[in-house]
């Protein structure tokens, strides 16, 4: 069976994408640290704890497995942290991607699936972004991811490292059947801080901005199945092992929800009241985030399946409700 190396896969996105590898058929090797994710997440395949930082460590997880290819996703990723710490998030982020794409080259690992953001874009306002649009990140979150994206394309040049980069817009949702979920400490995305209000964990959901020049004066997003998401990963990882080149690919719907749609569909799926109150906004936060890329379902053949609030917000539910969620 071929096995696959994925970073961060005791985290949200990363499980997920160990569960779809496993019933896919490969092995997936989940290398993390358990600094943000959680042992118990790790059900799909053998777990090796360590460090991107520490290259002798990858280097036996690449010897022991011989891994077929890398899904990246082990990051920080906060934005607030990002800009107060930016040298964390430089010796983190890149540094440690750095460490592990040299290790992948010496093991003749070459095919490589990146997790990267539309946090490259920055802050172009009420601008619909595709792959082509310029990137222009405003904290060191977003510039430390496309400076991986650019090393990528170097090490491509020089070694022949194949890569799918995926730029994501806002990730929601849970596996459908509560084996695995959404769980940051500290929790700071929409749907599960609106569901821990729902439940009485936080005093209530904060609206950071309703002046925005929207139909209801808050923020819209584009949202995206994390199941969607992943399945987009095993469609680049067959594109590589298909021989075809390295791309970039946005990964959104095209279609953005305001913070009040959100909590509306939240309520007609829990049939409870979201306990609120209105803040200012926040800095860095655009009035409409989305993407007009059509690139993943015209050359990946990628169809989200569950992208609707109303399964993002129910299959979340599911797992807040399922006891996993207080571990």
């Amino acid at each position: 069976m071929k096995h696959v190396l994925v970073t961060g896969g005791a985290g949200y996105i990363g499980s997920h994408a160990c569960k779809a590898l496993a019933r896919a058929g490969y092995v997936p090797v989940t290398y993390d640290n358990l600094s943000t994710g959680w042992q118990d997440a790790v059900k799909f395949g053998p777990f090796e704890q360590g460090e991107l930082s520490d290259r002798a460590r990858l280097d036996q997880v690449f010897a022991t497995w011989s891994p077929v290819a890398v899904m990246h996703f082990a990051a920080l990723s906060q934005v607030g942290e990002a800009m107060s710490k930016p040298g964390l998030y430089w010796r983190n982020n890149v540094e440690g991607s750095l460490t592990l794409i040299e290790a992948a080259v010496a093991a003749g690992c070459l095919d490589f699936v990146f997790s990267s953001t539309c946090a490259t874009y920055g802050e172009q306002d009420n601008v619909v972004l595709d792959e082509d649009s310029a990137q222009m990140p405003v904290n060191a979150y977003g510039a430390s991811k496309r400076a991986i994206e650019d090393i990528l394309v170097d090490f491509e040049a020089a070694y022949g490292l194949r890569h799918v980069i995926f730029r994501y817009f806002n990730v929601a949702g849970a596996d459908p059947e509560a084996e695995v979920g959404e769980h940051h400490q500290p929790e700071t995305h929409l749907v599960p801080v609106m569901l821990e209000a729902i439940e009485g964990k936080r005093p209530a959901l904060t609206i950071h901005g309703t002046d925005y020049d929207t139909p209801d004066g808050t923020c819209i997003r584009d949202y995206v199945h994390v199941c969607d998401l992943v399945d987009a990963h095993l469609l680049g990882l067959r594109w590589l092992e298909d021989g075809k080149g390295s791309r970039v690919f946005n990964l959104g719907t095209g279609k953005g929800f305001s913070v009040r749609e959100v909590v509306d569909a939240s309520r007609a799926v829990t049939n409870r009241e979201v306990p609120m109150t209105e803040g200012p906004r926040r800095g860095g936060d655009c009035t409409k985030l989305v993407s007009g890329s059509t690139r993943a379902k015209e050359e990946l053949g990628w169809q989200p399946q569950r992208s609707t609030l109303t399964e993002m917000i129910a299959d979340a539910w599911r797992w807040h409700q399922s006891g996993h969620y207080d571990r």
